[in-house]
């Protein structure tokens, strides 16, 4: 753990999500324990065995962009502009003051334009080939998120995309803050986004029977480590936020929220879609984060779990805490924010991240809904039903991908003097 590396802090956040436009409307509907599952919107769900979604609702693409240009994107590319422009506008970062080529975006994003290539494959058929639109692969593409932010805001600095399934918005955060360790760049744009409501992503994991099946009680269904969870709830959303080094923000007087302290990542190398029931790959996660962080078990204030709702993660994760923090994983309040806006694949993590930076600043820890029959092999403080108000320094955000891909943060509370 280098101890001379640039701290990295975050300065703005900007949240897209089934609980509404803003971090605001997202944070207050977390602390209240509200759920944004309801019955799928995007197409007629009749036939299918999961039914409901976390979508959002109220987006108007032109409310955050140019009509031309929105044109031009697909829904999870608007989502990452708008989540963008609000995560510039609380970081208070004037662009036209900045060198844009010391300022990089990182996104996380899963599935790219998923509904664009289906209704594309449709219209081929229809219509054939060389009828397709002549910007369908530029729509689609899960690159063309972080593009589209670049293009819109005139970033010229590094730019990629993080494509780990379900780990992919942290890890984006994480990879974003060793961009600017290593000095590549003092901004960097960062988090997930994703928006694949679509008859062929919501058939195919259902027929994996990786989804709920609650569709009679959608604001129900989605239940980490209850005993009686049957899957998850898919969901679309955008978190986004604006790291930059410490001194960085500090020459211009930023308000910084919190620091990003420690990243790691691994591997399951076990499964397709399964995780390892050792819960072993993400324990390495946990371990390498902390050890990023310089910073050990008995520090851990509060874990941001991965908390999917499905049978195997939820037992598999929390394995993975008792290893990774030992006797520490019964003190620790853990909570899962999939339980209110069900699972964003790529923006889940991101959003995750936000809902953990706001535990750091207001002291208080949003709930996990619909935890009402205690799973006896998931044992631990998943803080069921109400906000808990507490002192939360150091906080451990989790995500583990398809594929056995794993990502995990550590975010911090700021403090000028601290050096590491």
């Amino acid at each position: 753990m280098p101890g001379n590396r640039p701290r990295v802090v975050i300065t703005g956040m900007g949240a897209i999500s089934p609980l509404g436009i803003g971090v605001d409307a997202f944070w207050e509907a977390c602390l209240a324990g509200r759920s944004g599952i309801e019955r799928l919107q995007a197409f007629d769900p009749s036939g299918l065995a999961c039914q409901i979604a976390g979508e959002v609702r109220n987006f108007t693409p032109t409310d955050h962009m140019a009509r031309k240009d929105a044109r031009r994107m697909a829904r999870f590319s608007q989502f990452a502009v708008a989540g963008a422009a609000q995560a510039f506008e609380d970081a208070n970062l004037d662009l036209g003051t900045e060198d844009r080529t010391r300022i990089g975006v990182v996104l996380g994003n899963g599935i790219g334009g998923l509904p664009n290539i289906q209704a594309g494959v449709l219209h081929m058929q229809e219509r054939g080939a060389m009828r397709l639109d002549p910007l369908l692969i530029p729509r689609v593409l899960p690159n063309m998120a972080a593009s589209n932010v670049s293009m819109q805001f005139g970033l010229l600095g590094y730019n990629s995309t993080i494509v780990t399934a379900c780990a992919a918005g942290t890890q984006a955060i994480g990879e974003a803050a060793e961009l600017i360790r290593r000095g590549t760049a003092d901004v960097v744009v960062s988090g997930g986004t994703e928006a694949a409501m679509v008859e062929v992503m919501a058939g195919s994991f259902a027929v994996m029977r990786a989804l709920s099946s609650r569709n009679d009680a959608p604001q129900r269904a989605s239940r980490p480590f209850d005993a009686d969870r049957d899957g998850f709830v898919p969901a679309e959303g955008a978190g986004i936020l604006v790291l930059e080094s410490e001194a960085h923000a500090r020459a211009r007087d930023a308000r910084i929220r919190a620091e990003v302290a420690g990243f790691g990542a691994s591997a399951d190398a076990y499964h397709l879609v399964a995780p390892d029931e050792s819960g072993d790959g993400p324990v390495r996660a946990v371990i390498a984060a902390l050890h990023d962080a310089g910073t050990g078990p008995g520090e851990v204030d509060y874990v941001n779990a991965h908390g999917t709702s499905t049978p195997l993660n939820d037992v598999s994760e929390t394995k993975a805490l008792k290893t990774a923090l030992g006797k520490d994983a019964y003190r620790v309040a853990i909570s899962a924010t999939k339980s209110m806006i069900g699972h964003g694949f790529g923006a889940g993590g991101a959003l995750e991240s936000i809902a953990a930076v706001r535990s750091i600043e207001t002291g208080r820890i949003h709930p996990t809904v619909n935890l009402e029959t205690p799973d006896p092999a998931c044992d631990l403080d998943y803080v069921p039903g109400t906000a808990r108000e507490a002192k939360v320094d150091v906080v451990l955000k989790n995500s583990f991908g398809f594929g056995g891909q794993n990502a995990c943060l550590v975010l911090r509370r700021y403090e000028e003097e601290q050096r590491r």
